[in-house]
């Protein structure tokens, strides 16, 4: 254990003595804090709220979203600029995550170590070496960390899962993920309120630069902040196939991409990224910010069947049905819908793992392979070559 671990592991074991001396509120009640709380965080603390959570506290380096919680959630949540205050608060118990991922890492290891459970949304880490150092922190402690990672809550996902499993697909060699977005280009006009936000504290770790409303709007397609494509949509993907295929290790990967029609963006609004798996399987993401048909899609092909799964619901198409080189699926052996957000029961099986101490159905291992699989693609991307494992 190198010394700087080594005093990592002290101060998240001294946390979870702390977290563990701690009572929930009144009635079993978790309190939380949302840090960074932009739309999707709002929406986490929102859930949480109505299955009986208080949400006493709110942060972010933007005054009005602080605003945005006590107008539409609590309007008698605390707020504070600087997230650490939340956490110093012996009546939090948990927070969620929802801030630029530049800032995941450094703020859940900060709860960790303040003795506070965690729901981190995705990715969980902005490059390789913060997800080991993560690992290592959360590892000596006992607190529980949730992962954004919705589909593995999500009830058709899972039964998905146990169709994989029983070996109904046949050999699995091919996995094609993609997802579609009509994204909208910054507008100009978009009301920000440059008196109000704490932009250095915003920057945290990254280069210091000029105030940017774009940025801050559309963090994630600026390698600074967010990762694009493949840390924001296919991560979702890629933590299903890593579920359903109990492989998480991508040994090569090559990737294309470009801005297209976005004159802003530094990541690229289109991108075709491939992985293969060690020989096993491989796997294709193809996805652009222009249009939405189709959403967010991902199919599994093997000589038996093919799996067609999105979060709509699944069907299975068996194979030797359909003459050759029809184009026509043949009717669906087995199909599930699915008419809820599985991001309900995601939030759900958090707080009860708060109050059972039972894992989450997300796990942080599992999230930290998701991300790096899909960091292993942005460099090959950065790089403009075919990249092994090895090389990274």
């Amino acid at each position: 254990m190198t010394p700087s671990t080594r005093r990592l592991f002290l101060k998240a074991t001294t946390a979870t003595a702390v977290s563990y001396s701690r009572i929930l509120g009144a009635n079993d009640r978790i309190r939380l804090a949302g840090l960074g709380c932009g739309g999707r965080t709002r929406y986490l603390l929102s859930l949480a709220a109505q299955q009986g959570a208080d949400v006493v506290a709110a942060c972010d380096v933007y005054e009005p979203r602080i605003d945005l919680v006590r107008e539409k959630i609590n309007p008698q949540a605390a707020g504070y600029v600087d997230y650490r205050q939340a956490l110093e608060r012996k009546d939090v118990d948990a927070v969620i995550i929802g801030s630029p991922d530049h800032w995941h890492v450094p703020m859940t290891i900060d709860a960790i170590q303040a003795g506070k459970d965690v729901y981190v949304e995705k990715p969980v880490s902005h490059n390789i070496e913060e997800g080991k150092r993560l690992l290592e922190v959360a590892k000596a402690s006992r607190q529980l960390v949730q992962v954004g990672y919705q589909q593995r809550s999500w009830e058709h996902f899972q039964r998905a899962r146990e169709i994989v499993a029983s070996g109904k697909l046949g050999k699995i060699t091919l996995i094609l993920a993609s997802w579609y977005q009509a994204y909208t280009e910054f507008d100009p006009a978009t009301p920000f309120e440059a008196a109000k936000i704490d932009w250095k504290r915003f920057l945290g770790s990254a280069p210091d630069q000029p105030l940017s409303p774009v940025r801050y709007f559309r963090w994630r397609w600026f390698w600074d902040f967010g990762g694009g494509h493949l840390t924001d949509l296919y991560s979702h993907w890629c933590d299903v196939i890593h579920w359903f295929m109990n492989e998480d290790r991508p040994t090569e990967v090559q990737s294309m991409g470009a801005s297209y029609a976005w004159k802003f963006a530094e990541c690229p609004d289109t991108i075709s990224t491939m992985w293969d798996y060690g020989g096993r399987f491989a796997v294709a993401y193809n996805g652009t910010l222009h249009c939405h048909l189709e959403g967010g899609t991902l199919i599994f092909r093997g000589d038996k069947a093919m799996l067609r799964i999105t979060r709509d619901g699944f069907a299975v198409y068996p194979e030797g049905v359909i003459p050759r080189e029809k184009t026509q699926y043949p009717e669906p052996e087995i199909q599930m819908r699915s008419l809820e957000d599985g991001t309900v029961a995601h939030v759900r099986n958090f707080l009860e793992s708060i109050r059972s101490r039972r894992p989450p159905n997300a796990p942080l291992e599992a999230a930290v392979g998701a991300a790096d699989a899909a960091h292993f693609g942005n460099l090959a991307l950065r790089r403009g070559k075919r990249l092994r494992r090895e090389e990274v």
